[in-house]
């Protein structure tokens, strides 16, 4: 690793024994670490001695990282020239700050009389915060000792009326930076959790509101700086955002096994120090406004549920509750009334359950049950209650399967939250829709497992089956219900699956998927399920076209198992059938044309929409009358909807066989071609009444479906209609070719083809 001292750009390396100094700390192998960053700071600390010269009058204040000993490799030096009104402090200053400079290294500087700095500090917020780290790195001790007690003592007398604005300030930096515990590529100081939150339940300690610095969070805080300095020593240089690149070698590091154990290791320090932190501020809101209080001057207690009662703001146990054996069922009552009024659960309530609560029986009674199912039925209040429980690890004891679950990554670009987030969210996500189903409460177990074979090995549909009909069993639901459950873990995607990439017109998409369900009951569950998935796992997992393609599904489905009859696919636009030759309609999302030839129509049809920078969702292909009909949904690729007049234009030109259009398209679209991991293609015997069914798996681009139709067509397929699937940075595109199932010749010609064209 090179040093920390670096040639300026003059080619001075500075103050050569400070330059030898440094290197011996930061230059060698093992430089992570508490006793690292001590060493590192004490190499600073000679260095600066070293600049000013012993004056009365006159102190170099360390701050920030220097000012607690916690340099990190490539830190900034924070430093604070404080003076007595001395003259010649620019000068003074000068000849500090300019070596430093010459150095190499970063600084962060500010020359103030202690009136001056006390100033700044009662109008910026942050200069107080960085205050409470200042310490004297040399000169005068007693105008140190004054700037260090003044700012100390004046933080503790206005810390409670400052940090509401300090919360709006922090409440900012989140909304930019984001969750560190849910990001693959988070900032770790400045996301929510992160080593910035760290420094504010120092001040709120400082301040004594709450001791704040517990030994989970200071666990927590030595593992984020830890982390710190190894992606500062993999990188070479200052930097705090843990990009995917770094993440290996930063685990290496660090002496983990990969990059996900070193993203679960941030995550879960991270959810540490955002749970103490909402703790502190809530401290500091009790403080500020005070609650209710009786006669006597003490906080007012409130029975909310059989157990639990509220006290200043708070849950904590009746003192029946504490006097008697505890009920194993306790814990999650507890949690499901913190759910239901949105009230936190006491620190102390929550260290009594973890440490006497004793363990569920297998299977659970019917009281423990009710409570499992009030809790993740609670909405709004069942995420912060859980996040309460599983901090203090009461939820390993409700379910041991979640020791593997928490913090796992989810690599998807989908996905905004870890495995275990995600779960709780989906259950919340399910309440929604727990009027729509005859059982809310199997609904709300679902979509609590529904993930729960992610990690292992195989397809987690499959793989989940018997891990949730397991925790089913012990929750003590009967035989029917296990299965039930399994069931909605073995077939949560079908529905999203099978709407988007398969002709929902075809009888043998409706009869297939009524087999699968069974019955409308579970039809109903399914639907909530997908529905509560998609919201918990961010916006880009639904849209309105992929509910639609759902609830049309669902309702086919519930038309073949009512009746047992299966639906009449729809009927074409009777529009299309109409007036001369050739016909387009653009409507909303629908993109509507009829033309005389049907061959190659839909890949012409495909290229004008990818000329236009629209992306084809689902396109249908027939032909009606000697007419041939093309009709798809489209959404703008870029977000901008495109001009009707020249697409409408264009698609009259391209279907009428005006060889410039087409020029255009093929032109364009090959300079669209995308790249990713090697496509795949698949094939579907018996997917289809009257056709094959050919799956494209490839990285998406613009003007992918032009392409491969236009394949298709030139090696003799008639494509009857195509989905398209969007995942992320890939697609899974379903063809529809008319006929039997093809010869082996046959088939390798047209997988060929295909996969030259992507």
């Amino acid at each position: 690793m090179t040093s920390l001292i670096r040639k300026n750009a003059s080619g001075h390396a500075g103050n050569g024994d400070a330059n030898l100094l440094i290197n011996e700390v930061v230059g060698v192998p093992g430089g992570i670490g508490e006793p690292a960053r001590r060493a590192r700071a004490a190499a600073y600390d000679e260095f600066l001695r070293g600049l000013l010269p012993a004056r009365d009058g006159v102190a170099l204040m360390a701050v920030g990282g220097l000012g607690r000993r916690q340099c990190a490799p490539y830190g900034d030096l924070d430093l604070v020239l404080l003076h007595a009104g001395v003259p010649g402090t620019d000068e003074l200053a000068a000849s500090v700050w300019y070596p430093i400079w010459d150095a190499g290294l970063r600084l962060d500087h500010s020359v103030r009389t202690v009136s001056e700095a006390l100033s700044v500090a009662q109008d910026d917020v942050k200069v107080a915060l960085g205050l409470l780290d200042a310490r004297l790195v040399v000169g005068d001790q007693a105008l140190a000792d004054a700037l260090i007690r003044t700012a100390a003592d004046h933080w503790r007398r206005t810390a409670v009326r400052q940090l509401p604005g300090l919360r709006e300030v922090t409440a900012a930096r989140w909304q930019a930076h984001g969750e560190l515990a849910f990001l693959l590529e988070g900032d770790l100081k400045e996301a929510a959790g992160g080593l910035r939150d760290v420094g504010l339940l120092r001040a709120i300690s400082a301040a004594g509101i709450t001791d704040a610095l517990r030994p989970a969070v200071r666990a927590a805080h030595l593992r984020l700086l830890d982390t710190r300095d190894a992606l500062h020593q993999q990188v070479g240089r200052r930097v705090d955002r843990l990009v995917a690149q770094e993440r290996d070698g930063v685990a290496a590091l660090l002496a983990l096994e990969d990059g996900d154990a070193l993203l679960r290791r941030v995550a879960g320090d991270a959810r540490t120090v955002s749970h103490a932190l909402d703790d502190a501020f809530r401290a500091a809101d009790r403080l500020r406004s005070g609650r209710s209080r009786g006669g006597n001057g003490a906080p007012v207690r409130r029975p909310v549920a059989r157990d639990v009662v509220e006290h200043d703001g708070e849950l904590v146990l009746a003192r029946t509750a504490i006097g008697a054996r505890p009920d194993p069922s306790l814990s999650l009552r507890v949690a499901a009334a913190a759910a239901t009024t949105r009230l936190p659960i006491a620190r102390a309530t929550c260290e009594w359950l973890a440490a006497y609560c004793p363990p569920l029986p297998a299977p659970w009674p019917p009281e423990a049950r009710a409570a499992l199912t009030t809790l993740l039925g609670a909405g709004p209040g069942l995420v912060p209650a859980w996040e309460t429980c599983d901090r203090y690890g009461l939820v390993d004891g409700w379910l041991p399967e979640w020791t593997r679950l928490r913090s796992l990554p989810q690599h998807n670009p989908v996905h905004r939250y870890t495995l275990d987030r995600h779960l709780v969210q989906a259950a919340h996500e399910a309440s929604r829709h727990a009027r729509e189903v005859d059982r809310p409460d199997l609904l709300l177990l679902g979509a609590l497992l529904h993930d729960i074979g992610k990690g292992l090995p195989g397809d987690h549909s499959t793989v989940g089956v018997p891990l949730a009909e397991t925790v089913a069993t012990r929750v003590g639901l009967p035989a029917a219900e296990v299965e039930l459950i399994g069931t909605l873990v073995r077939l949560h995607l079908l529905l999203p699956d099978v709407a988007t990439r398969r002709d929902l017109a075809d009888p043998v998409t409706i009869a297939s998927v009524a087999e699968a369900v069974g019955d409308t009951g579970t039809l109903d569950l399914l639907h909530a399920l997908v529905r509560a998935d998609a919201a918990a796992t961010g916006p880009a997992a639904w849209s309105d076209w992929k509910g639609r393609l759902v609830a049309e599904l669902v309702a086919r489905v519930r038309t073949a198992l009512d009746t047992g009859v299966l639906p009449e696919p729809p009927a074409p636009d009777p529009a299309l059938l109409a007036g001369p030759l050739p016909v387009v309609h653009l409507t909303g999302d629908r993109v509507a044309v009829a033309a005389a030839d049907r061959r190659g129509l839909l890949a012409t049809v495909a290229g004008c929409l990818a000329l236009h920078r629209l992306e084809v969702l689902s396109a249908d292909a027939s032909v009606v009358d000697g007419r041939a009909l093309v009709e798809c949904r489209v959404q703008p690729r870029y977000g901008l909807p495109a001009d009707p007049v020249p697409l409408r234009a264009d698609l009259r030109r391209a279907v009428a066989g005006d060889v410039s259009v087409t020029q255009r398209l093929r032109g364009r679209a090959l300079a669209a071609r995308g790249s990713g991991a090697a496509p795949r293609v698949v094939w579907h015997r018996e997917a289809a009444t009257d056709a094959v069914l050919l799956e494209l798996r490839a990285a998406d681009a613009a003007g992918l479906l032009y392409r491969v139709a236009c394949a298709l067509d030139e090696a003799g397929a008639l494509v009857r209609a195509a989905r398209i699937s969007t995942l992320g940075a890939d697609v899974v595109d379903a063809f529809y070719l008319v006929g039997g199932w093809p010869d082996d010749a046959t088939r390798a010609r047209l997988e060929a083809a295909v996969l030259a064209a992507v």
